[in-house]
């Protein structure tokens, strides 16, 4: 089976998803961000911090290649990652690609439990963090839009809606 490749904002559910998905499909699940910290032993943030975005993307890029080149996965990428080099292009020609779409509102209440562990956006007044996500979906939409599908994640607010999406992106698989 192809990689499964899910993109899409930050605190959109990938991560969620991705597990239920590769449990139901069983498969071996993987989040990129893990991958690269457990690679270079070292936290994403740290490598941002020390080395800067352009050496972390260039990580990030080589550590997608090799999670690709693996058999029966379901990868969670960052949200950043279809937006760098031919990530976009690359992810489409080995795997199925996902795009987990969620508005600006929901971003904002998943963040609100999270909000603590990113530091880019600790600082920041609702306001700033509303104008913040809402500039940067713009940004990201033309790469996200890349993905051979786009799934709504606006209901992810219980375990049934998480069932609920990953059916869906199974229905969407080739029948094997």
């Amino acid at each position: 089976m192809q990689s499964i490749i899910l993109t899409g904002y930050m605190c959109v559910g990938k991560t969620t998803v991705g597990r239920a998905l590769a449990k139901r499909l069983h498969c071996t699940f993987y989040d990129l961000d893990w991958y690269i910290e457990e690679r270079y032993h070292t936290q994403v943030s740290r490598i941002f911090a020390e080395e800067g975005e352009a050496a972390f993307r260039d990580k990030e890029r080589r550590m997608l290649h090799e999670v690709a080149a693996f058999e029966n996965v379901v990868l969670s990428c960052g949200g950043g990652t279809p937006c760098f080099f031919d990530n976009a292009d690359f992810m489409n020609s080995v795997g199925h690609t996902f795009y987990l779409k969620a508005s600006p509102d929901t971003i904002l209440q998943h963040l609100a439990i999270s909000r603590g562990e990113r530091p880019l956006l600790k600082d920041k007044s609702p306001d700033e963090l509303r104008a913040y996500i809402t500039a940067q979906l713009a940004e990201r939409e033309p790469y996200y839009q890349q993905a051979r599908h786009t799934v709504n994640v606006d209901v992810l607010d219980s375990f049934a809606m998480v069932d609920h999406v990953v059916s869906d992106i199974i229905s969407r698989l080739p029948k094997q």
